[in-house]
C-alpha cells in the first residue's frame, strides 16, 4: 500500500512510501485485538485494594454484654462486621492483575489494529521532523496543518525526541510514542494514526519478525 509522504504543513512532499502488506495490509484478527486490550487494561490496575477483615481489626476481646437476658441478639466482639468499625465480610483483598499473551498473539494483534486504520485510511505518513525548542503552539500547528486539530490522534517516532515530546505533553487528545512503544490499545484508542518515515521502518522492523 502506497501512502504519500507530507510535510509538517500539510502539503505533499512528492515522494510516497511502501507500506509493508505483511503489517498493514492483513485480515484483521478482532479477537486478537480484544485480547491485547483486555491485557492492556488489566496491566494498569494495581491491585492494592484492602479491607481489614475480623481477625486484623484492633478492640478489645471482651464480651461486650451477657449471653442471655437483654431482649437482643447475641454479640461477643466488638470486632464483629454486624457493628460500627468492625471488620469487613469478604473484602477485597491484594491481587496481581497481569495476564499472560504469547509474543506472536501481541504482535498480531498490533498488525490486525494497523490493518484495520489502514482500511479505514487513517493513517497519516509525515516526514521526520523536530522543534528547536519544547513549545505546545509548535506541536498544535503541525496537527491543525495536518487536519488533525480537533481529532485524536497517535504520533509515532522513530526514536525517542524529547523536544517533540515535551510539546505534545500539554496538547489535549493526542499523544506521541516511539514505534518501540507502540501498542494495541493506543493504535484503537486513536481516530487517526500520525507515522514518521523513521516509524514506518521501525514498526515493520519489528513486527516483521
Amino acid at each position: 500500500m502506497k501512502v504519500a509522504v507530507l510535510d509538517i504543513q500539510g502539503k505533499e512532499t512528492g515522494r510516497t512510501v511502501e507500506l509493508s502488506d505483511g503489517v498493514f495490509g492483513i485480515e484483521p484478527s478482532n479477537h486478537a485485538i480484544y485480547l491485547d486490550v483486555k491485557q492492556y487494561l488489566a496491566h494498569q490496575r494495581q491491585g492494592t485494594h484492602k479491607s481489614k477483615e475480623r481477625a486484623e481489626i484492633v478492640g478489645s476481646t471482651r464480651k461486650i454484654k451477657k449471653q442471655k437476658g437483654t431482649g437482643t441478639a447475641r454479640a461477643g466482639s466488638i470486632k464483629s462486621p454486624v457493628f460500627r468499625g468492625g471488620g469487613r465480610i469478604f473484602g477485597p483483598t491484594p491481587r496481581d492483575y497481569n495476564q499472560k499473551l504469547n509474543k506472536s498473539q501481541k504482535r498480531l494483534a498490533r498488525k490486525s489494529a494497523l490493518s484495520q486504520k489502514g482500511k479505514d485510511n487513517a493513517i497519516v505518513v509525515v516526514e521526520d521532523f523536530s522543534f528547536e525548542t519544547p513549545k505546545t503552539k509548535a506541536y498544535a500547528d503541525v496537527l491543525k496543518s495536518l487536519g488533525l486539530a480537533d481529532k485524536k490522534s497517535l504520533v509515532v517516532l522513530g526514536g525517542l525526541n524529547k523536544n517533540v515530546y515535551l510539546s505534545s505533553r500539554n496538547y489535549r487528545g493526542s499523544e506521541v510514542v516511539t514505534n518501540s512503544e507502540l501498542s494495541t490499545y493506543k493504535i484503537v484508542n486513536a481516530n487517526t494514526i500520525v507515522l514518521t518515515e523513521a516509524a514506518v521502518e521501525g514498526i515493520e522492523s519489528n513486527l516483521n519478525k
